[in-house]
């Protein structure tokens, strides 16, 4: 028999369903309540309410689990790569090896960008942030595809602007920076996979060659699975909520990546590395801020350290700071930021206070050291956290889809001004 829960209103009780998910998690179900009592409820942020249900991700801040499709986050990171994950997160299983090539060779195909979009990068002012860039020409992108449009397209032609999606992306954030810094954008490569070739358009010069290094490849492919997907997060619920109008899926993900810009969501990285430069003009005292994060009557605060959902560790940092080291080592990278981020980890690590409070370095400390060790200025970071967000998004989008769910239209308690009559402007 399935549980209910009572409600008790105005001397009524009214009865609603428990929804029990597949690890146990429940939910009541409040889809009749306006109907029945002409109550809804609040909750401010969402924190407490389940939008969806969903089979792509689960997660459990407590416990430290994250799993996509069931699989444990650490099996994936260190046996899969980013494009078996992105077709893991999207059709629901991992691939065949026939599978995965031709998914890997349809998305090799599909890197190229028309080259009209060319006009769109040079129309933007010098100093224009990445993430406003990317965001605009991916939504530009349906533009070029109008059958994307069509809001209810066979499956063919879904898989197809998925295809695009994924492929088109990592060309678009790549010539982002290559404009941002004035160069001429480098057209990707067949030959390559899809780090490499991302990486080769980001780093490489017309004139030169350009080495890919395997140990810099791991480490982005691993960061990139880490970040694919992580539940009902502010953007992926933006994606959900625009798709639900029935959007064409690169409006749908231009909105998830203008989501993630803002600095409580996707700037936590770039966070981490404007904070060891405020360390470092201050004369690279570390001991002195770790004291400061210490004390409560002072504002400072550790940046990439804890985290809102995971309550004793994120399961993602223990798998990058192995990434970490390992890149930080083949490259001997000296920059005074580094050692204080080394530092910092070490206080973290190792002092009491930290330990208590379980405020562990997570993913975004990691991440940012990675990104500044690669040579990728902050104003990029945001754009290559939305380049491994992209498979959870597409694959959210397409669930949505498939499910046929209804419009989003969040209700809300009025607050303002009871009626009032017009009072014509001479009588102000």
């Amino acid at each position: 028999m399935s549980e209910i829960a009572s409600l008790s209103l105005d001397g009524k009780t009214y009865e609603l369903p428990v929804v029990v998910g597949s690890e146990n998690e429940k939910a009541i179900d409040i889809q009749n309540l306006r109907a029945q009592t002409e109550f809804i409820t609040l909750d401010s942020g969402y924190k407490n309410s389940g939008a969806t249900s969903s089979k792509i991700t689960f997660l459990d801040g407590e416990a430290g689990i994250l799993r996509y499709r069931g699989y444990p986050i650490e099996q994936l990171a260190e046996k899969s790569s980013f494009i078996e994950v992105a077709y893991l997160l999207i059709f629901g299983n991992l691939p065949s090896k026939i599978e995965l090539e031709n998914f890997a060779n349809a998305i090799t195909r599909h890197t190229l960008i028309h080259e009209d979009m060319k006009r769109f990068y040079e129309a933007y002012p010098a100093k224009a942030h990445p993430m406003g860039v990317v965001a605009s020409i991916t939504c530009s992108l349906s533009t070029f595809y109008p059958d994307s449009l069509n809001a209810n397209p066979k499956k063919e032609a879904v898989e197809l602007t998925i295809t695009r999606m994924l492929a088109k992306f990592s060309t678009i954030a790549a010539w982002a920076y290559k404009n941002s810094v004035g160069h001429p954008g480098i057209y990707p490569r067949n030959s390559y996979n899809y780090v490499e070739n991302f990486l080769y358009m980001m780093f490489a010069m017309p004139t030169e060659d350009y080495e890919i290094d395997p140990v810099i490849v791991n480490a982005l492919d691993k960061l990139l699975i880490l970040h694919a997907d992580h539940e009902q997060n502010c953007s992926t619920s933006t994606v959900r909520m625009v798709g639900s109008s029935q959007a064409n899926l690169y409006a749908s993900i231009s909105a998830g990546i203008c989501a993630l810009w803002g600095p409580l969501h996707g700037g936590a990285n770039q966070a981490v590395i404007e904070m060891l430069e405020q360390i470092r003009d201050d004369g690279g005292n570390v001991a002195k801020f770790v004291n400061k994060a210490k004390d409560k009557n002072d504002p400072f605060r550790l940046m990439g350290f804890g985290h809102r959902v995971y309550k004793n560790f994120d399961p993602r940092a223990s798998i990058i700071k192995v990434a970490c080291d390992q890149m930080l080592n083949k490259l001997g990278v000296k920059d005074p930021l580094l050692d204080i981020a080394k530092q910092l980890e070490e206080a973290a690590l190792n002092d009491e206070y930290f330990v208590e409070r379980k405020l562990y370095p997570n993913v975004d400390f990691y991440s940012g050291i990675i990104y500044k060790a690669m040579g990728i200025p902050t104003e990029m970071f945001t754009v290559m956290f939305a380049l491994g967000r992209l498979p959870g998004w597409i694959a959210q989008w397409k669930e949505m889809i498939e499910n046929k769910e209804p419009i989003a239209r969040p209700r809300q308690v009025y607050t303002g001004a009871t009626k009032r009559n017009y009072i014509n402007i001479a009588d102000r």
